[in-house]
């Protein structure tokens, strides 16, 4: 651990590419709620970064999420909304500044990486047959490591939502198999797409926009998921939950709570409890769509 923030911060970034460069190895695709918190695991936050912010992230978490920017301008990675990719330069970046404080220098200076540099070597591997019948003792250690990662995220996800999921599907067993068929029934044009019904989709009880605006749309706070005010509209129709607010240019940060509270709320990419939603608004009618099927947003 480093001795600050500062350096603590740069030493999660190096170890965000290094969790992506093994995940290359492995195959795996981590969303980048995995890869941020395996960074923070690797590097532990100190007291002073475990201090929650009003969104109730913890100050190391933010900072690690704004800072990754500089990986981003670096070239080394790419943010889309299936996920983080680190680009073969960013592989190569794992090997030319492998060591802690020449990655903090040519981040800080933006080195480029080396031409000549080669991609990091993944671990020897024995051939498939032999591997299938000692897996345990052929598996490489980064694959180990990655599949572990994918695993602890998956099931944090999985215990976080799954009580809610379920306790919903029970309260709607009994409509489901009636909703089902109505679309068919309403529809007599094969050519046309049926219509989504209410009950054909796991909905929550309600969904907010809690974030850093909510004062600007009447609420008596800011990060308030409790609030009328902060609440999106459902359209039956294309099964989106809704709001449209007029706001002035700025930056604004925000993340999608359900029923009321932070219990369970949705972050960037649709991870639990992930990174703040952040946008850049050039002032007036900003219109945010949430869909609960992805966990995600999309702005109109």
């Amino acid at each position: 651990m480093g001795a600050n923030t500062a350096e603590n911060t740069t030493l999660r970034l190096k170890a965000v590419l290094d969790v992506l460069a093994e995940g290359v190895w492995t195959d795996q695709k981590l969303n980048a709620g995995a890869v941020l918190g395996e960074a923070i695991a690797r590097v532990p936050l100190n007291e002073f970064e475990r201090e929650l912010l009003s969104g109730g992230i913890p100050r190391g978490h933010k900072t690690l999420t704004t800072a990754t920017a500089k990986l981003v301008k670096a070239g080394w990675l790419v943010k889309g909304r299936s996920g983080w990719t680190i680009t073969e330069d960013g592989q190569r970046a794992t090997v030319a500044f492998a060591d802690p404080a020449a990655f903090a220098a040519a981040l800080d200076a933006g080195t480029p990486v080396p031409a000549d540099t080669p991609l990091p070597a993944a671990p020897a591997v024995k051939p498939a047959a032999t591997a299938a019948e000692k897996p345990s003792k052929t598996a490489p250690k980064a694959a180990k490591v990655a599949g572990k990662v994918a695993d602890k995220a998956a099931k944090l996800v999985e215990e976080a939502v799954a009580p809610v999921a379920k306790a919903v599907r029970k309260r709607k067993s009994a409509d489901k198999a009636p909703a089902a068929e109505a679309p068919a029934a309403a529809t007599p044009d094969a050519t046309e797409t049926p219509a989504v019904s209410v009950e054909t989709i796991e909905q929550p009880e309600a969904v907010a926009v809690a974030g850093d605006f909510n004062v600007l749309l009447g609420a008596p706070a800011n990060w308030a998921p409790e609030y009328d005010e902060s609440q999106m509209e459902l359209d039956v129709v294309d099964q989106l939950w809704k709001l449209a607010a007029d706001l002035p240019a700025g930056t604004y940060s925000f993340k999608i709570a359900l029923n009321r509270s932070w219990d369970e709320n949705f972050g960037a990419f649709g991870a639990f409890d992930g990174a703040n939603h952040e946008v850049h608004h050039g002032g007036g009618q900003l219109v945010i769509h949430y869909d609960h099927r992805t966990r995600d947003i999309v702005f109109a």
